[in-house]
């Protein structure tokens, strides 16, 4: 069943866009990230314009990251004090990045910066995500002792000042680097359309030493109100949301949360971060393949401010 999407000014298939949003919920609800980074790419595979892309991709992020954080709630995995230190920075960092899409978009280079900014970053997380968690699967079949550091000890960021005691997360750690993690994040989704719950999680656990149970519902909980002022500047200073086609994704992704939250708990944590890594490797490597290989179309025409 077509439908016609006004701000994109395409015709997408409804069902097409439902099974998006379900499959990227599925994935938020299981690796605590709020799948911006797979719904941005997907829309731009099925012939999204980018700009739209990135601002309505920030818009679904929304309903797939709130409902997974219901479920972290209920289970108590979820550090509020921390979430909201993470939101305070989340919400410089992404007035800071609404400027430069702007600005970039004038310039006429977004599509290509956006593009670089995916392969590079997904590419460098995914490669050090999945070399840390093939060795801890290796330590743990042979009876060793994982790599990982658990909560509580420390390293140089714990001999920052003003620190902060997070009890959920049982940590005592300087406020400067929470602050800084949650602006980079905040200044990606608004340049990607991301919810930076595939740097927020990494950073989250192997720089802070947050536990694993406790990172995916705190990353979910910061990555709704990023988002969701995210969503709230780009639609009102570059008119780039598209409402019918956030309500589509939307749809699909709260259902498929409820059903990666509860698939989630079933895996161990050096499982799950050997399958989001692998995931974020596969989404970077299309994208580099699509900025390499020469397209069957050298020349399209566009309508005029969408890329």
């Amino acid at each position: 069943m077509g439908i016609y999407l006004p701000i994109a000014e395409i015709s997408v298939n409804v069902f097409v866009l439902l099974a998006m949003g379900a499959a990227v919920g599925f994935l938020s609800g299981m690796f605590g990230v709020g799948g911006g980074f797979l719904i941005t790419p997907l829309l731009i595979f099925y012939n999204i314009p980018p700009a739209i892309a990135v601002a309505t991709g920030a818009n679904q992020v929304i309903a797939s990251s709130f409902s997974g954080a219901l479920s972290h709630m209920k289970r108590g995995t979820l550090d509020f004090k921390l979430g909201g230190v993470l939101l305070a920075g989340g919400i410089v960092g992404s007035t800071g990045g609404i400027f430069v899409f702007a600005f970039l978009r004038r310039l006429g280079q977004l599509d290509l910066f956006i593009s670089l900014l995916y392969v590079v970053l997904l590419g460098t997380v995914g490669g050090l995500m999945l070399v840390e968690s093939v060795n801890a699967l290796r330590a743990t079949r042979s009876g060793a002792a994982p790599v990982l550091k658990k909560s509580g000890q420390h390293n140089w960021i714990h001999r920052l000042p003003l620190k902060m005691r997070f009890r959920a997360s049982k940590l005592f750690v300087s406020v400067i680097p929470v602050l800084g993690l949650g602006a980079g994040i905040g200044f990606l989704s608004s340049i990607m359309g991301v919810g930076g719950g595939f740097i927020m999680v990494p950073a989250l656990i192997y720089l802070l030493k947050v536990p694993t149970n406790v990172v995916i519902g705190t990353s979910l909980f910061q990555i709704i109100f990023t988002s969701a002022y995210t969503t709230l500047v780009h639609a009102t200073t570059n008119q780039t949301v598209d409402v019918m086609l956030a309500f589509l994704l939307m749809a699909g992704g709260v259902a498929g949360a409820q059903y990666g939250a509860k698939a989630g708990q079933k895996l161990r944590g050096e499982q799950l971060r050997a399958l989001l890594a692998l995931l974020v490797l596969a989404v970077a490597i299309r994208l580099a393949i699509d900025l390499f290989v020469t397209p069957p179309n050298l020349y399209s025409l566009t309508a005029a401010g969408l890329n």
